[in-house]
């Protein structure tokens, strides 16, 4: 006797990343975006084709943001958390990697010793215990994903075994993150006062400002944010990512049925801080600074609006979402700088009155009525012949 897996069940049990054609717009704007510091390194300023350092500058930048909304997109869109603290995890993993980049300095800084100047000047003799071997890179980077995994793993596992969630949970992540921003501001904290860290020179031994170094910095961000697309789809795709979704829309009616949402929660909260934290080392050698300023309550709330504005739970609509809002910010601090906060929350609440799925949301929703307009003479006509 042989047996049929029904077609229903078929299709549950097996999932594709992305469809054909969605591959295919992936992969060309990764080779689109690919291309552009390549075209910086060959062609002089002043050709048609080339693309200033600035522009690579910037784009990178944006990608780094991208890749900190999609960390958001999959606790706040799939798992229903929203976070107003990962202006923390982000800055954290910038602090890490920039105190590498400090280090490499070596003794080119204004004092010519081998601490940091912020260090000389304010009577620092020896680094602090949480700086040891951060000359070493691999060290650095083990630190960036250790530090955001760490804490978010902590904070994560006592407010969600006592059921913290809402705007309560959201609350007490900003509080933390404010909190986190005053111990970093403090000059005897070692992490550099207001000014942060700034003034890198060289990373694994290159130079930082080369267009080489930059073109190669933003090739890895790219390829970082692309690995991180796959892994979100993934696990969104996967079963796992269905009893994300269903913490996300009914808790007590999960754990009625036998399944405990810590774990769960757990897991992608830490996975969403150590890709911040990823984001945030990326971002510091490509703008040149890391200080306090990232962890501000402001950063974070413009995180929630990237994600809301490209769509929530969708994980393209963040990236869409970063790279608009910052392509906006930009333009609008370089010609009436005084009025980007009011347009910001102008398009928030634009965008939560009349755009509630985003940008990716609405798209989708005009080439579903594409599709029905297209399909519709064709229903009639199979009427008429019948």
């Amino acid at each position: 006797m042989t047996s049929a897996t029904h077609p229903d069940l078929a299709r549950l049990s097996h999932h594709r990343l992305f469809t054909p054609r969605a591959w295919s717009a992936l992969l060309a704007a990764v080779v689109l975006m690919a291309l552009l510091p390549a075209l910086n390194l060959w062609f002089a300023p002043g050709h048609p084709l080339h693309v200033s350092a600035y522009a690579v500058a910037l784009l990178g930048k944006f990608m780094c943001y991208a890749l900190a909304a999609l960390a958001l997109d999959l606790v706040w869109g799939y798992a229903g958390i929203l976070s107003l603290g990962h202006g923390l995890f982000f800055a954290l993993g910038g602090y890490a990697h920039g105190m590498y980049l400090m280090r490499a300095i070596g003794r080119d800084g204004s004092y010519q010793s081998d601490l940091p100047d912020f260090m000389v000047f304010l009577n620092w003799k020896e680094y602090p215990w949480y700086w040891s071997f951060t000359e070493h890179f691999w060290y650095a980077w083990l630190l960036v994903l250790l530090v955001p995994g760490v804490l978010a793993f902590v904070f994560g596992y006592f407010a969600f075994r006592s059921r913290i969630k809402g705007v309560y949970f959201s609350i007490i992540t900003q509080a933390l993150t404010y909190a986190a921003m005053l111990l970093f501001f403090r000059n005897d904290t070692g992490f550099g006062g207001n000014n942060g860290f700034t003034d890198f020179k060289r990373i694994l031994g290159f130079d930082i400002t080369a267009p080489a170094t930059r073109a190669s910095l933003y090739w890895i961000t790219l390829a970082a944010l692309f690995g991180a697309l796959v892994l979100a789809r993934a696990i969104t795709q996967s079963r796992l990512g269905r009893v994300l979704t269903a913490v996300r829309d009914a808790e007590s009616r999960l754990r009625f049925l036998g399944y405990e949402p810590l774990g769960f929660k757990l897991f992608v909260w830490t996975l969403s801080a150590v890709l911040c934290g990823i984001a945030g080392a990326l971002y510091v050698p490509q703008v040149g600074i890391i200080n306090p300023s990232e962890m501000s309550t402001e950063t974070s709330i413009e995180m929630v609006i990237w994600v809301a504005t490209g769509g929530r739970g969708t994980l393209v609509g963040p990236i869409v979402g970063a790279g608009a809002i910052n392509g906006l910010k930009t333009w609008f601090t370089s010609v009436v700088p005084e009025f980007w906060l009011y347009a910001l929350g102008l398009i928030f609440v634009l965008v939560t009155l009349f755009l509630p799925q985003g940008i990716v949301g609405l798209v989708r929703k005009l080439m579903g009525l594409r599709r029905q307009r297209a399909a519709t003479p064709i229903a009639l006509g199979q009427e008429k012949q019948a």
